[in-house]
């Protein structure tokens, strides 16, 4: 069995993490998602979800091409979930591109970097929200 693993925050869910996901799926046979807890959002990120965790993940799980959600509580994780989770391979969007590299020496995964969805992003569903409300 060949296992994937991808780290996201997923927050306004919508199909471009759908495609990332499918994309992700489609590499091998089980997908774990690391998803960002909240504490590590802010406190790390500096970023304010608009979803919970809990609210995130029972999303996330109720995705087909997801088998296991597990919590992101800090960026130093990666090399423990790869070696805990038996990962095979490292996915990211390609906004990412090469951050993860050194992944490829520190253990056995392939270290993939997937295009995004080009036309959207959570960032731009809020800055468009923001927009809205404050011409209406």
């Amino acid at each position: 069995m060949k296992r994937i693993i991808t780290y996201g925050t997923f927050d306004l869910l919508h199909y471009g993490h759908i495609n990332l996901l499918r994309r992700a799926k489609e590499q091998g046979d089980y997908l774990v998602v690391a998803l960002s807890t909240d504490e590590f959002n802010w406190n790390q990120k500096q970023k304010k979800c608009y979803f919970s965790f809990e609210k995130r993940k029972q999303l996330l799980e109720s995705i087909r091409y997801v088998d296991l959600v597990i919590p992101e509580n800090s960026w130093d994780q990666k090399i423990t979930d790869i070696t805990e989770y038996h990962i095979d391979t490292f996915i990211m969007g390609d906004d990412w591109s090469g951050e993860f590299d050194f992944l490829k020496e520190k253990t056995k995964a392939e270290v993939i970097y997937l295009p995004r969805t080009p036309e959207v992003s959570t960032s731009q569903i809020k800055e468009d929200l923001k927009l809205r409300r404050k011409n209406s």
